[in-house]
């Protein structure tokens, strides 16, 4: 009896790194927040070393830490300006999700931008995606073009019709400060967790800019090259990791180009 409670006082006294936080945790280490300014800050020194803007498309990351570890060493070898990843960084929204996936992100050679897919939303997860890599919706300036990163994970608000936030974004849309701009978010609006009653609306905002030709997506865990509602639009869809697949992106003027990356 004695060694029992020996040991228990001795686990207890060993210090803070043998106990786990609860799974609900949302405290995130000072150098583990608002990664998403940071990468854009990284990516806004850079210099760029030819005419096209090339980045990497990747999709649902969640469980598959052995083909995001096999992806990183893929992206690495190739020449683009950062990588952005799609939403669904996790399964189930657990601050320990995403502190995994972030240990083997953080060795790409580009920066990586994320925005957040409906599994991030499970739990606490919307808190401590605000605190790891910051707002929902979030926009950035490079080489002429304007990144929209929207929130469009429309079941996860009870298609509440406030989600994704169309008003912000036709803001967002408005300027003189850039040529074209790219949208990026989770949900396609062709998908049935997109908001039924926006999906139109959202394409016809794109559409109407003038500066949109393009919007990015995940959350199907298959590639799709597709336009939407007979518009003018190029919708592509990415991947999951477990399928092994990236896609690089070439922008350049009014012009979009990608290859499919195998590895």
């Amino acid at each position: 009896m004695r060694y029992f409670y020996g040991g228990v006082l001795a686990l207890l006294f060993a210090g803070c790194d043998l106990f786990e936080y609860h799974p609900y945790e949302v405290r995130i280490p000072d150098d583990e927040t608002d990664l998403n300014a940071k990468a854009i800050a990284r990516l806004q020194q850079t210099t760029p070393t030819t005419d096209t803007l090339t980045l990497i498309l990747m999709g649902d990351t969640q469980r598959f830490y052995d083909d995001v570890e096999d992806f990183v060493s893929s992206a690495n070898k190739q020449r683009a300006d950062f990588v952005m990843l799609d939403g669904d960084i996790t399964d189930f929204g657990i601050r320990d999700e995403f502190e995994w996936i972030h240990d083997i992100m953080r060795k790409l050679n580009k920066p990586y931008l994320t925005v957040i897919g409906n599994h991030d939303l499970s739990g606490n997860g919307e808190k401590v995606y605000r605190e790891m890599y910051g707002d929902l919706n979030l926009s950035f300036l490079y080489r002429g073009f304007k990144f929209v990163l929207l929130n469009t994970n429309s079941r996860e608000y009870a298609f509440s019709g406030k989600v994704p936030d169309l008003d912000w974004l036709r803001t967002q849309l408005q300027g003189d400060d850039f040529d074209r701009a790219v949208v990026v978010s989770h949900v396609p609006p062709f998908d049935g967790d997109f908001d039924v009653k926006l999906a139109a609306a959202y394409n016809e905002t794109l559409y109407s800019s003038g500066k949109v030709n393009l919007s990015l997506h995940g959350h199907q865990h298959a590639f799709r090259d597709t336009t939407y509602n007979e518009g003018h639009i190029r919708y592509l869809v990415s991947t999951s990791m477990n399928e092994r697949m990236y896609l690089l992106v070439k922008l350049w003027d009014d012009r979009v180009d990608f290859k499919k990356i195998f590895y």
